[in-house]
């Protein structure tokens, strides 16, 4: 078995200077470029998804928070705004597919690269699965007739976890479809779908500051928060922020589809992410001001679907809601395709099991067929624990979030060591001439202290808390079901490589001299 590196590569002579720059490492240009500026700025902002994921968790956070939960969203913010800046650098300066992989292995070395794009792609799979449960938080709410399992619409219940798990796969074979057709049908859907969010986004936030019953000032207080104190009610409750925070790389992960993309992607990146921060924020506290009842027990279990159409009437509720059901498909949509291109980009460097078949593109479509399919059946999959528990919903959640923030810290971490040995380039030309994005003396600060959250929010979203994972006792494994997982991932990966290296070795002893 032979392993191939990106200098190993001999791209085909470029057309473009798009195509050039790809050809400085290595690559030939096999996606089809075709993604501009706004197309760019929905992949990232599509994965965010800020309707997908507040809807989702935002009753998760209220539960566990209270009302005070909202100011662990600022919190978040800018710790993420941080971390993508050090990432918009980054996205200029190697616009590759597969982007946390080649980055952290370009700062480091090949086999801590390896495993930061293993534990992000795995992670990604494990979004895609949370993404899809997100269905059951809206569709029922619209028509009990979605609710084709049992009676009790509630994910946290054993009908609606199931529930959940069936409407995911079969929005699952949708995304699956689309993300085996051609990648400008996919970026059509996308831009539409983002645009049909923000302007939906944009509605609820007005209508619910319209409805408003109570004053901001609600905000600072933790009544009803299921963890005592303020700093436990703001730890739990910045689960909700920093899942939504999350995908915003995914302009970089879409560069090699993307035209002039060391100017678009680090400015897609920043945009996206403050564009989702900003509308999440005003989602979230106009849903605090606008419940009919902090105290009723709905808000905590039903969310921000019981506030729109409590507050605004079944008619218009409904209406937002299926705006809601548009975002989360588009949302799956652009998980999957992220997914799809880091195991493409690993898998052209031979760096996967059944890497030749992996890294195939379809040459009318420009799309890796066999990612998709591959991503897609292993969320599927995932689904299928919400059979065995409702406590699986939210352990899928947080186990998403665990992976990408780990994978974020596998590239913050060596490009500060880069950066503290000189040896980080601030210097160059974009496409048109123009000086590559920089964060110039602020870099090593702002990298440092990306760092520092990231690896402090990772430990808080996986410490093992019963209370949070298994409410009702009994489920061992969920209550420690993210550090099992991750264990279990990382062990894979050193299984692998292990696998790997004898089967190279074995092979060069026989291969002729």
């Amino acid at each position: 078995m032979t392993t191939t590196t990106p200098s190993d590569v001999r791209p085909d002579p470029p057309h473009s200077p798009d195509d050039r720059s790809l050809a400085e490492f290595g690559y030939r240009q096999e996606l089809h470029r075709s993604l501009g500026k706004y197309a760019s700025f929905a992949a990232g902002f599509s994965f965010i998804s800020v309707l997908t994921t507040v809807f989702q968790f935002f009753a998760f956070g209220y539960a566990f928070g209270g009302p005070v939960f909202f100011w662990a969203w600022p919190a978040v913010l800018l710790g993420q705004l941080m971390v993508a800046a050090c990432f918009a650098e980054l996205a200029a300066r190697y616009p590759i597919s597969g982007a946390i992989y080649q980055w952290s292995s370009r700062l480091s070395n090949l086999t801590f690269g390896w495993f930061a794009g293993w534990i992000m792609v795995i992670g990604q799979i494990v979004v895609v699965a949370a993404a899809a449960l997100a269905l059951q938080m809206v569709l029922p709410a619209i028509w009990s007739g979605f609710q084709l399992i049992g009676t009790d619409p509630a994910p946290t219940s054993a009908d609606g976890a199931a529930n959940a798990a069936l409407l995911g796969v079969v929005l699952l074979a949708l995304t699956t479809l689309v993300n085996v057709l051609d990648n400008r049908v996919m970026s059509v859907i996308n831009r539409v779908g983002v645009t049909a969010e923000i302007i939906g986004a944009v509605l609820i936030v007005v209508l619910l500051l319209t409805h408003s019953e109570r004053t901001p000032g609600i905000t600072f207080h933790t009544e009803g928060a299921a963890q005592s104190g303020l700093f436990g009610a703001l730890l739990v409750g910045s689960f909700t922020a920093a899942y939504v925070m999350i995908g915003f790389d995914s302009a970089g992960e879409m560069s090699e589809e993307t035209h002039h993309p060391r100017r678009t992607a680090p400015r897609t990146i920043l945009t996206a992410l403050g564009a989702a921060g900003l509308l999440g924020g005003l989602i979230v506290l106009g849903g605090l001001l606008a419940a009919p009842s902090l105290s009723d027990g709905h808000l905590g279990v039903d969310g921000l679907s019981y506030v729109l159409t409590s507050s605004l009437g079944d008619g218009v509720g409904k209406v937002l809601l299926a705006d809601v059901v548009v975002a989360i498909a588009v949302a799956t949509l652009a998980i999957q395709t992220a997914a799809c291109r880091m195991l493409f980009s690993m898998a052209r460097d031979g760096q996967l099991p059944f890497s030749a078949r992996l890294a195939r593109v379809n040459s009318r479509t420009g799309m890796p067929t066999a990612p998709a399919l591959v991503v897609g059946v292993l969320a599927a999959a995932l689904l299928l624990l919400n059979f065995a528990s409702p406590d699986a919903f939210l352990a899928i959640g947080t186990t998403c979030i665990v992976m990408l923030y780990l994978a974020y810290a596998m590239v913050t971490g060596p490009l500060l060591v880069t950066r503290l040995r000189g040896r980080f380039t601030t210097t160059g030309t974009d496409e048109t001439g123009a000086p590559l994005f920089s964060l110039g003396r602020w870099g090593v600060p702002v990298n440092a202290l990306a760092l520092l959250y990231g690896l402090l929010m990772a430990v808080n979203l996986a410490w093992p808390r019963a209370a949070v994972y298994d409410p009702a006792g009994g489920h061992w494994w969920f209550q420690w079901f993210t550090v099992l997982f991750l264990g279990v991932t990382v062990a894979a990966g050193v299984a692998y490589r292990a696998y790997k290296a004898r089967t190279t070795v074995a092979a060069e002893a026989v291969a002729p001299a």
